[in-house]
């Protein structure tokens, strides 16, 4: 990299640094009737975070030299790292906030989340870890069209690569923008543009190894966090479960029924269909299948496994704790109370409230700011991914036929990062009023639907061909949008219609199935010559999945 580009490079980061000190320090005088004042203490410690990631993006930037550096930090990761990171990239404010909240208000029946999050990650060890490592070098189209005609297979799997990626980036970016609106005092667009600033730099100049240490550091503070949140509330009572829960059911509104499920999802369709969508959309997330690349064999992506699942686990259980923690310490604390007696913020800042209940202050500004460094941590993720699919999945293989130089392909991956990280901001700000829960569900059921079945089928099934797993993908993708669009969550909470015209909370159970169907029917009837060159080239894949013959030389490459 040249020395004017080093110069560029850090007068735009000491820029967007200053414009962010601007804000911060604005902060303190914009409209504070409508938020918190201004929590000085989160603010210090969140500044501190973001100067310390921001030397790593340096640091991470001096070894970002080619497409390979840029997308998979070089294949240099070990196991345990990314283990780590990849939950860090998993568990993002919807777990951290959300789970708890969900327990917070409905008890026992919020876990159906953590199940639900938590089941998908056997399916991802035993079907798709080794697999994906030995076939793939950048992302999951590269496995999905190892033995497929290129441009059909590239085009759909980057549709929902940007799919699933907008949804997600959305609600990232929304969730980020009240939650420091509540805390630091900021405007709600200042912490958008905030955000959007700084995942920028992190993917611009660091790549796959700035996010990967930024996901692995806020890991690291969240467990943390947790586990001594979780401690304290158990210590209040001698760290026995059964008095926890026997208190939460005294002071709970809905009584014992916070013990049992039935509360939360009412008939067995949506809680089938629900929780297809957390278990086989965790196997199609781009952002987390692209983390497979980044370890240097199919021996350490198990391993990363491993890892990743045994943190997240951990996490799940803790937040439990927390959720019930906060039934008792929270919603019998008038200070975390507004003058309708309603939670400061919503419910989704339960375990927020917790934390100054345990810790005061203090603990509220490191959970403030481990809360906005998770948010920033899966947006950076979540970009990579998408810039992946534009620059490597279109540009490089489709438009230029794999003749693309590293260079180019790097330079249009950076484009696509600026263009993805405005998006992001803009979208964020025009949906600040907007309903987001469906916009997480919506990205898990078409990873689910379109992503998965085509991974799952490409990858295991020998018979499988081109044109079934492009229209059976696509169809899985329409699908998926199309219920939760004519679904409450949006016909009737975003449009304002008097009723809902699909009568489930999720549409993964018809979705999916549509999908496979669709991969299935449309392979079994493909008589075409393509066909034939598609199942005759399972043999040599199969070889290459399970052994890994070839894959260090093409990774090489």
């Amino acid at each position: 990299m040249s020395g004017h580009a080093r110069t560029r490079q850090a007068v735009l980061g000491l820029t967007l640094l200053a414009a962010a000190g601007a804000a911060l320090a604005a902060g303190a005088d914009l409209g504070q009737a409508t938020k918190q004042p201004t929590n000085w203490t989160a603010i210090s410690m969140f500044g501190a975070f973001v100067l310390f990631t921001l030397w790593v993006t340096k640091w991470a930037a001096g070894k970002t030299k080619s497409a390979s550096d840029f997308y998979t930090a070089g294949g240099g990761i070990t196991g345990f790292q990314n283990g780590l990171a990849i939950a860090g990239d998993y568990m993002s404010a919807a777990s951290f906030l959300g789970i708890s909240a969900a327990v917070f208000l409905n008890g026992y029946d919020g876990l159906i989340y953590a199940i639900g999050f938590l089941v998908g990650w056997p399916v991802i060890t035993f079907l798709m870890a080794e697999r994906l490592r030995n076939l793939g070098r950048y992302t999951f189209a590269d496995v999905a069209a190892y033995r497929f005609k290129q441009a059909p297979i590239r085009i759909f799997s980057a549709s929902g690569t940007l799919v699933v990626v907008a949804f997600y980036l959305i609600a990232q970016m929304v969730g980020a923008g009240q939650l420091i609106k509540l805390l630091f005092g900021l405007e709600y667009w200042i912490a958008v543009l905030l955000v959007g600033s700084l995942m920028m730099i992190y993917v611009l100049f660091g790549g796959m190894t700035a996010t990967t240490w930024v996901q692995i550091i806020k890991a690291v503070m969240l467990l943390s966090g947790a586990t001594f949140m979780s401690f304290v509330v158990m210590s209040q009572f001698n760290f026995s479960p059964e008095a926890l829960f026997a208190k939460s059911v005294e002071i709970h509104e809905k009584g014992e029924s916070i013990m049992g499920p039935g509360t939360f999802i009412k008939d067995p369709i949506s809680a089938i269909s629900f929780g297809m969508a957390l278990m086989f959309g965790t196997a199609g997330l781009p952002h987390i299948l692209m983390r497979f690349f980044t370890v240097p064999s199919a021996k350490e992506a198990r391993k990363s496994v491993f890892w990743a699942t045994t943190w997240i686990a951990y996490f799940y259980v803790l937040t439990f704790i927390i959720g019930f923690g906060a039934i008792v310490l929270v919603s019998t604390n008038p200070e975390f109370k507004d003058a309708a007696g309603k939670l400061l913020g919503g419910n989704n800042m339960a375990a927020i409230h917790l934390a100054k209940a345990v810790g005061g202050n203090v603990f509220l500004g490191f959970i403030s700011a481990v809360a906005f460094a998770t948010i920033l941590a899966v947006v950076a993720g979540l970009t990579l991914s998408g810039a992946s699919a534009v620059s490597h999945d279109l540009y490089a293989t489709v438009f230029k036929k794999g003749k693309a130089t590293s260079a180019n392909e790097l330079k249009v991956s950076r484009l696509t990062t600026i263009a993805l990280g405005v998006i992001a901001v803009l979208l964020g700000i025009v949906f600040e009023k907007q309903n987001i829960a469906f916009m997480v569900s919506l990205a898990f059921a078409i990873a689910a639907s379109a992503n998965f079945p085509v991974l799952f089928m490409s990858v295991l099934w020998k018979d499988c061909t081109t044109r079934g797993a492009t229209i059976g993908g696509f169809i899985g993708l329409f699908t998926a949008v199309g219920l939760t669009v004519i679904s409450k969550s949006v016909w009737v909470d975003v449009f304002g219609n008097a009723e809902a015209l699909f009568p489930y909370q999720s549409p993964a159970l018809f979705s999916v199935t549509a999908g496979f169907l669709g991969i299935w029917l449309f392979s079994i009837f493909d008589k075409s010559d393509r066909a034939r060159i598609d199942r005759a080239g399972y043999e040599a894949q199969e070889m290459r999945s399970e052994t890994g013959i070839g894959a260090e030389t093409a990774a090489a490459h």
